[in-house]
């Protein structure tokens, strides 16, 4: 029988005492927040428990947040087709701490933790075979780190002189410009120097129904 998120959220509480943080009942969703260490038997039970059955692990991500002390989140989703149901999982670590692996549990966790190394540089315990996945070899750092420079660190090409491919420093040829992306017409005040034929139309207050405009001019 299928429970409520709430309910199910209590279920596992009581289930997992001490391993489970928080239940959180988020659009409908139920939200879990574990401790890293508890996570495996955590993902065992989901998938074992008569109340969870949630067998299959639809993903797992990172996120970062560099201004926390721990500024990684580790999240797991979850799906329970037999009960239609989904779980989300997540957990907080930083750049030293390693998270268990979820392989012995599914096993098509070993992709994703694999891109949570390469792109976030969160080291998982146990892993069969961790190594990067989406990055070359010889690629420095972790690319989706909010700290990471967006043009990157060294660019690549082919070099017809020595028949191979090179890395070399990023060179920009200008400084790189942060767009605001505003339009012009949003950024235009009150106080903003008036365009021509701006000075013939009176200032309507934005929302206000008692300003109309002439027959003709609309």
């Amino acid at each position: 029988m299928k429970l409520s998120p709430t309910d199910l959220g209590q279920h596992i509480l009581d289930s997992l005492p001490g391993a489970v943080e928080r239940a959180e009942d988020l659009a409908g969703e139920l939200t879990l927040t574990v401790r890293a260490d508890a996570v495996v038997p955590i993902l065992a039970f989901l998938r074992d428990d008569g109340k969870c059955l949630f067998k299959q692990l639809m993903d797992v991500c990172g996120v970062d947040y560099p201004d926390r002390e721990r500024r990684f989140d580790v999240v797991y989703h979850l799906l329970s087709l037999k009960l239609n149901q989904r779980i989300r999982v997540k957990l907080e670590t930083d750049e030293q701490t390693p998270v268990p692996s979820a392989t012995s549990v599914f096993s098509s966790a070993g992709w994703w933790e694999r891109e949570a190394w390469d792109l976030y540089g969160i080291f998982f315990s146990d892993h069969p075979d961790l190594r990067r996945i989406l990055t070359d070899y010889g690629f420095e750092g972790h690319p989706m780190r909010k700290d990471f420079p967006l043009t990157g660190y060294v660019e690549v090409r082919y070099d017809d002189e020595q028949k191979r491919v090179v890395y070399e420093p990023v060179k920009l040829t200008q400084e790189f410009r942060s767009w605001d992306f505003l339009s012009p017409w949003e950024g235009m005040t009150e106080t903003a120097v008036m365009l021509p034929g701006d000075e013939k139309a009176p200032i309507m207050p934005p929302g206000d129904p008692s300003l109309k405009l002439p027959r003709g001019k609309a």
